[in-house]
């Protein structure tokens, strides 16, 4: 088996049919795979649906939720390719895009994985791929500089870059399997930096394609009443991110570096029209108390959390 398509469903069962069209779509030809369908628990028929409509594809329907990063080992665990590419129900690959990945690991035996160029539903290129987290890129981040210092998704030519974005990223399941997989204390967020950190950390590379594209209709709301749970995850992820991979002290220098970086933001955003004050506010005293609050992993009633 070459290819095994993983994708991690949570109630977009719209998003996810045009994930899988994109997939039957534009596989390449020649390569043997699979499509691994993972339900966290969805109530939308989104099970009902794949069936139906892709019966072809290998559907695991959780009967509770769990986090991404247990939910992507699940599915690379499974699966049975050579190479595993994850996405999230809300990615739809374009033309070319699984092809270039593909090609990008053949040519790079010590990478474990590749990420595409990711585009919003607009169909603007966005940042996702990035150095990994440390005091160093907070301090890059509190002076405004993160675009130009810290991204590393830039340039027209496959290159070495510290970590990508999960929503369509492309892994060697040797290198996974070496590793064992993911981290399931990551309930959402990070876990695909302390994968590739843990890739890097084992020997193995990862790998930034821009000539493999595919949009990622990010979901995320400005509305704090749903939204404030994702930013309590996000930063209680990174705090744990710094204190696996470095320590306590170099965890609470980011905490205090961030939280200065928003807090201006917040300050600026009031003279702004429009600008997410609220968000703003809520991403400063998550980056000071991390641990307070209800995250994503609290609200799923998640072991791990």
């Amino acid at each position: 088996m070459d290819l095994s398509y993983c994708v991690v469903n949570n109630d977009g069962r719209e998003y996810l049919m045009d994930c899988l069209a994109a997939i039957e779509k534009f596989h390449p030809a020649g390569l043997e795979s699979e499509v691994l369908v993972l339900d966290n628990a969805s109530s939308d028929g989104s099970v009902e649906a794949v069936r139906e409509q892709f019966p072809s594809a290998e559907v695991i329907a959780m009967e509770s939720k769990q986090g991404k990063a247990a939910n992507d080992s699940l599915l690379l665990e499974r699966a049975r390719g050579r190479y595993c590419l994850l996405l999230n129900e809300d990615s739809e690959l374009r033309a070319g895009a699984a092809g270039a990945l593909v090609a990008a690991l053949d040519a790079e035996p010590e990478a474990g994985a590749a990420g595409a160029q990711l585009f919003d539903g607009e169909g603007n290129a966005y940042a996702c791929a990035w150095r990994f987290p440390g005091v160093e890129s907070a301090f890059v981040g509190a002076l405004f500089l993160h675009s130009r210092l810290t991204v590393e998704s830039k340039g027209e030519e496959t290159r070495r870059v510290d970590w990508a974005q999960s929503s369509a990223l492309m892994v060697r399941r040797e290198a996974a399997r070496e590793i064992g997989g993911l981290d399931p204390q990551f309930f959402v967020y990070y876990d695909e930096c302390d994968f590739c950190k843990r890739l890097a950390d084992a020997g193995w590379s990862t790998l930034y394609v821009p000539s493999a594209e595919a949009v990622h209709h990010n979901q995320l709301s400005t509305d704090l009443s749903s939204g404030l749970p994702r930013i309590v995850e996000f930063h209680r992820n990174r705090d744990l991110y710094m204190r696996k991979h470095h320590n306590r002290a170099a965890a609470f220098t980011v905490r205090l570096l961030t939280a200065w970086a928003y807090g201006l933001r917040t300050i600026a955003s009031v003279f702004m029209p429009g600008a997410p004050t609220p968000v703003y506010r809520a991403h400063t005293r998550q980056a000071l108390f991390p641990y307070r609050g209800e995250s994503l992993a609290d609200r799923a009633g998640s072991p791990e959390s």
